[in-house]
């Protein structure tokens, strides 16, 4: 027992042995390659050649036109002009329409109007569109359209239609009272029918000029209706109930 553990002790030692050996070989070669190469001497690359620099010019203002434009701080050293763009001239608005008569229920006002004068009329309420307006608001003093996004506002006195006829006829009404002597009075004036006009909205119905039938009378399935308001007497004709 005692002679294979020897046995195997020299095995061991012989192999330290072995093993110091190697790596004090490979740490000679190690430095033997490593002086080889410090030792090298490296040739000497010659430096490329230099080109010439062309002479300097001398400094002239025009020079810096280029840097005095492109100043962010200084906009009105630029030369070129901006000329802006004229705006578009404002859109004319067409003439407002004309208003008949202005009419109050329950439900809010209901003006009569038309497009323009001797046009249809008929009845329009608050947000209503007559030609290129909306009707906006109604009181006894003013009214209100909406065109283009603006809001206009006028007087009754200056949107209500007018007719200068009725004060020619007044006017030769006051002349044929008193007639000249010996010449014959004037026949009187006709009156209109008892009839209901144009539809004016929800089943109602305009009174025709010159109708001077009195409240109450009742044609066609409609009954003539008068009452006051700010404007004076409204006549319409309302269905029969």
């Amino acid at each position: 027992m005692k002679r294979r553990l020897l046995i195997l002790d020299l095995i061991l030692l012989a192999l330290i042995v072995w093993v110091g050996v190697r790596i004090r070989q490979e740490h000679l070669a190690g430095k033997a390659r490593e002086q080889a190469v410090l030792g090298k001497r490296v040739p000497a690359v010659p430096p490329p050649p230099v080109a010439k620099m062309a002479p300097a010019q001398p400094v002239t203002a025009a020079a810096y036109a280029e840097i005095a434009q492109h100043m962010l701080f200084a906009k009105d050293r630029n030369p070129v002009v901006i000329i802006d763009a004229a705006p578009p001239p404002p859109k004319p608005m067409p003439p407002l329409p004309v208003v008949h008569g202005v009419m109050s229920f329950p439900d809010g006002p209901t003006v009569i109007m038309s497009e323009k004068s001797g046009a249809r009329h008929r009845g329009i309420h608050i947000g209503e569109q007559i030609g290129d307006f909306v009707l906006r608001g109604v009181n006894t003093r003013e009214i209100s359209f909406e065109w283009d996004g603006k809001l206009i506002t006028r007087s009754l006195e200056e949107v209500i239609e007018r007719k200068p006829e009725a004060a020619s006829v007044a006017g030769g009404a006051a002349v044929a009272a008193t007639p000249a002597a010996g010449s014959r009075p004037a026949p009187p004036a006709p009156t209109g029918q008892p009839a209901p006009g144009v539809d004016i909205g929800e089943g109602l119905k305009a009174c025709q000029p010159g109708d001077t039938s009195p409240a109450g009378t009742v044609v066609d399935g409609m009954r003539k209706v008068v009452t006051p308001s700010p404007f004076g007497q409204v006549c319409r004709w309302v269905p029969v109930q």
